[in-house]
């Protein structure tokens, strides 16, 4: 069980309900269990459910180098659910093999620049300088440049927390369901008056 438990589906608010069980059906999702969590904020379960619906719409790096750098940001945050999917055509087998290799020859340059700046970013974004910087120019535009920040940063926050959910976790959830949580907040008023 994740360390928040899912709310079960039988208990999401109908919003909820469909979002989930139409991403699921249309393949955009490889397991519901994350979902199930976000939408214990359903502005913040509509806002992810958006993003995959239009994702590489729009973007000035491409559906697949956002792909390549979606699972290898997965692997990096150990996200199991985000590894097992594949949201773009292009996507083999050898491709998701290569991202692992340091030297990653089977993809093209922009690619291999791309999942670089990925891999720096969350290993050792000092070494991100002046240099790397013109490097990423000789293959990218700035906004090119500025897209694929954003888009790593994003990422990379998003595996790492869906990682400390522990979605596939054997464990009684941390925080077991409660349907009074769902778009709930707690103030400061409330735990000082808690506190008395």
């Amino acid at each position: 069980m994740p360390m928040i438990e899912p709310i079960p589906i039988e208990a999401l608010p109908a919003r909820s309900r469909e979002i989930i069980d139409s991403g699921v059906e249309q393949g955009l999702y490889a397991t519901p269990l994350p979902l199930q969590v976000f939408a214990y904020r359903s502005q913040l379960l509509e806002a992810t459910h958006h993003k995959r619906l239009n994702a590489g719409a729009g973007t000035l790096l491409g559906g697949r180098i956002l792909e390549l750098l979606r699972i290898r940001s997965a692997q990096l945050g150990e996200c199991q659910p985000c590894m097992q999917s594949r949201k773009h055509d292009s996507i083999t087998d050898e491709d998701v093999a290569c991202l692992i290799e340091p030297d990653r020859s089977d993809l093209d340059p922009q690619e291999r620049m791309a999942l670089r700046f990925l891999d720096l970013l969350s290993a050792d974004h000092h070494a991100i300088d002046a240099s790397f910087y013109r490097a990423l120019g000789e293959v990218f535009t700035t906004a090119q440049i500025v897209e694929l920040g954003f888009a790593c940063a994003e990422m990379m926050g998003v595996h790492r927390f869906v990682h400390t959910l522990d979605i596939f976790g054997t464990d009684p959830p941390a925080l077991p369901f409660s349907p009074d949580q769902i778009d709930a907040r707690r103030t400061p008023d409330d735990l000082a008056a808690s506190a008395t």
